[in-house]
């Protein structure tokens, strides 16, 4: 060994030299660029010269920076300077699950496949940078663009965002993690502010911003609409400059949301470096062109704050190789066999199995000799819907094609009843209709060996730019759901969502409920193969769905959405299942739940160590044995419990999690590593995080409330 000491410290050497050429070729490049251009280039790049362009400057080779939005999708190409679709042939793309249906499958694998194939696509566009994924918390069930964002946990949106930013990047291709920062509603978005304590913002809204940056390596950062704490985030230095360029040593570009900008000067100092906008047209009139070049002219900006702002733009520019060299990865590809196959992946393994009585499921199609399909959300497509997440689908298959071609060729007889009328928010319909059309959807019922139900959300529910007023599932779904309960005991619930939804009476009548989500181009094709058995359902919620509102901390305290001014956090950290354990509340489905066809059976959980230090790693292991008879996946969570600390701590936390595949009979070990970090919490007297000495539990379980080991360790301070 010490014969290998001196080799060993050569190939570092080397290796630290090898780095310093390739951080020094990149600053050469940089700086040579910016040494030739003008005030009027630099502020060029700083702002959108079109909907979604950065313009350019041709001379120095540097070319438009193009941006789509695209966090399950690339979106369908714009007119330059309107908002209005270009209407090309050949921008069709694959449309993957939304951002609830990716986190339920708990899969960082998959996740990264995902943002390979969405890199895979946007390279295809000519895409340089592509605006997500959203990590915004899901404080409340009824916040609009929660079909886009990932979880209530940190933890768990963090995790997998890193990974999804990871396989994006890897095509050349920067990923821009939004919206930062505790933006966690539509009402009042533009103007609101969000008031909360330092602890809650570093503890609950800022951990998965830290992931995307610090793991996934982002490259770009892009700002909510609101305020926090009274300062819009596009000019919060203590978010922007404090926070993610300081503390976190973010050096990619924090540009603004699309008309997020409020300032010239303030948002100058203060970390925005990029503006975009949607005042097509009147270029000229963003913060960020002509009152940039005149603040500067006024030396109210300094030249030295403009350069930091280009070379930002520039260094990604670069760590894409949109400059500078050729593209590491190719021209990019659409639409392809991988890529429907990923959009099936997920969709499959995003279905929760929520309630399965006397094992109803798997359907035994030679049992069945008719099925009465129901419901809008049977035959609706979603993927041209939300706003900025609508995507120009090349296909979408819906839930009862979906059944139609995997039972082609059966003797089973499908019928389809519309059930319900949808139609937007705003509109009525006429009583005679909605009696019409159960009366008939009830019929169909009684006439067949099983019912299937396609109820929940569409994207006049589930959408930007405005929130949902309750949790009730409209249009009378759940007057629906319990006439053909009555009429047909063999009932399934389908509920196809992006966010909680009133489940209590579906499941008191209802024996078997199936969430399904907005699941993307084949989420027909993966719901039929779960409900016939040919996929085992391993699933589990990112969300907790209540009994009521009213379980919910926001609503509970009154805080939520606040007034035009401000929204109070008074829930502080405990949001979603912090705060249902909190305050001994019952969830009707924890979160983490999810039913499987076979069983899992968890094991005596092994410790590398009774007590660790600053510094060290404690690995957690426990056996996972498939007991059942069919082979499935089992998503295993570990969470952590400050037995005594000396501040108010949530009951557990989630700090770990694992997706294991097991034939029956089969065991597999879950392994988990913690260190002294995991077992933190945020100490607003240091201004800190602070990790005190004492008794910690483990609890390892398939849901935050389906705990099946436990086990304790000391922290032991230095």
């Amino acid at each position: 060994m010490k014969r290998l000491m001196p080799l060993l410290c050569l190939i570092l050497l080397v290796l630290r030299v090898l780095a310093s050429e390739a951080t020094s070729a990149e600053d050469k490049y940089i700086n040579s660029l910016l040494s030739q251009m003008t005030l009027e280039e630099k502020v060029t790049l700083l702002h959108g010269n079109s909907t979604f362009y950065v313009g350019g400057i041709p001379r120095l080779g540097i070319p438009e920076w193009a941006m789509s939005d695209g966090p399950h999708g690339v979106r369908a190409e714009f007119n330059r300077h309107d908002w209005h679709y270009a209407g090309w042939t050949n921008d069709s793309a694959t449309y993957l699950p939304t951002g609830t249906a990716i986190a339920a499958t708990w899969n960082l694998d998959l996740c990264r496949t995902r943002g390979e194939t969405l890199g895979d696509e946007a390279r295809w566009r000519g895409k340089d940078v592509l605006l997500g994924p959203g990590v915004n918390i899901i404080r409340s069930p009824l916040c609009g663009r929660n079909f886009e964002y990932l979880s209530e946990d940190p933890y768990l949106a963090g995790q997998l965002a890193a990974a999804y930013i990871a396989g994006l990047q890897s095509r050349d291709v920067a990923a821009c993690v939004k919206h930062f920062a505790a933006n966690n509603q539509e009402r009042w978005r533009l103007e609101n502010s969000s008031q909360l304590s330092a602890r809650t913002l570093h503890e609950i809204y800022l951990p998965a911003f830290k992931a995307a940056v610090k793991q996934g390596g982002s490259l770009c950062v892009m700002s909510g609409y609101n305020r926090v704490n009274g300062i819009f985030c596009a000019e919060n230095a203590m978010l922007a400059q404090d926070i993610l360029k300081g503390e976190w040593g973010f050096e990619g570009v924090y540009m603004s949301d699309w008309g997020a900008t409020q300032s010239t000067v303030e948002s100058a100092f203060n970390g925005l470096d990029v503006e975009m906008g949607t005042w097509a047209g009147h270029y000229d009139e963003w913060f960020f062109s002509r009152a940039l070049l005149q603040a500067v002219r006024n030396d109210e900006v300094p030249m030295s704050v403009i350069d930091e702002k280009v070379r930002r733009v520039l260094r990604v520019m670069y760590r894409t190789h949109v400059i500078g060299n050729q593209r590491r990865y190719g021209p990019g590809s659409i639409n392809t066999a991988e890529h429907q196959q990923e959009a099936y992946r997920e969709a499959a393994e995003a279905i929760v199995l929520l309630k399965n009585s006397q094992g109803m499921l798997p359907l035994d199609a030679s049992k069945i000799h008719s099925v009465a399909v129901i419901g809008d959300n049977a035959t609706r497509k979603h993927s041209f819907g939300g706003m900025s997440s609508e995507i120009k689908a090349l296909y979408e298959i819906t839930p009862l094609q979906g059944l139609t071609d995997r039972l082609k060729g059966t003797n089973i007889n499908i019928r389809f009843a519309q059930g319900y009328e949808a139609v937007s928010r705003d509109s009525v319909v006429p009583k005679s209709l909605r009696d019409s059309l159960m009366v008939q959807a009830v019929e169909l019922a009684r006439e067949s060996d099983v019912a299937i139900v396609c109820c929940g959300l569409n994207h006049y529910y589930d959408s930007e730019n405005f929130d949902r007023d309750d949790m009730a599932l409209p249009y009378d779904q759940t007057a629906l759901i319990q006439a053909v309960c009555r009429a047909n005991p063999r009932t399934i619930v389908v509920v196809v969502a992006g966010s909680p939804v009133d489940l209590v009476s579906p499941s008191v009548c209802a024996p078997v409920i199936v969430w399904s989500w907005m699941g993307g181009m084949e989420v027909g094709h993966a719901l039929a193969d779960v409900l016939l058995g040919e996929v085992n359902p391993s699933g589990k919620l990112p969300f907790t769905i209540g009994y009521s509102l009213d379980q919910y901390g926001p609503h509970a305290l009154g805080c939520f959405p606040g007034n035009e001014r401000e929204v109070s956090y008074d829930e502080g950290i405990y949001v979603g299942y912090r705060w249902f354990e909190a305050k001994g509340f019952p969830a009707l489905y924890p979160f983490g739940y999810g039913q499987s066809y076979t069983t899992f059976a968890y094991g005596k959980p092994q410790l590398s160590a009774t007590k660790i230090h600053t510094g060290d790693q404690l690995t957690v292991s426990i056996p996972i044995t498939n007991v059942g008879k069919m082979a499935g996946k089992e998503v295993v969570q570990l969470y952590v419990e400050d037995v005594a600390s000396s501040v108010d701590r949530p009951l557990k936390e989630l700090k770990g999690f694992t997706k294991l595949a097991l034939n029956p009979g089969q065991t597999a070990q879950a392994v988990f590593t913690l260190t002294a970090d995991d077992l933190a919490f945020y100490d607003e007297s240091i201004k800190g995080w602070k990790t005190e000495a004492g008794e910690f539990r483990l609890h390892i379980g398939a849901s935050s409330a389906d705990i099946r080991q436990s086990a304790t360790f000391t922290f032991v301070e230095p």
